[in-house]
């Protein structure tokens, strides 16, 4: 094997490295970002979950044998 040829093999073995180690890096990035989107979507589906329980207090029935006011269950015209 001659000198060049070791160094030609060298530069591309380095060349194939910087390769991968720049892949590696935007899938660090990518995987960070994904997981940052979880992260805040798991947080807006607790924010609804909390939002839904709180209308499905609102209407819950009140009083005895589950009456209701009825001023507060106008139809959709007014």
């Amino acid at each position: 094997m001659k000198v060049s040829e070791v160094a030609d093999d060298a530069g591309a073995l380095e060349k194939r490295i910087i390769e991968l180690e720049l892949k590696t890096a935007y899938a660090d990035d990518l995987l960070d970002r994904l997981n940052q989107t979880v992260f805040r979507q798991q947080q807006q589906i607790e924010g609804l979950a909390r939002a839904l329980a709180g209308l499905r207090q609102q209407q819950a029935p009140e009083g005895p044998a589950g009456a209701r006011n009825p001023a507060d269950e106008r139809p959709p015209h007014y």
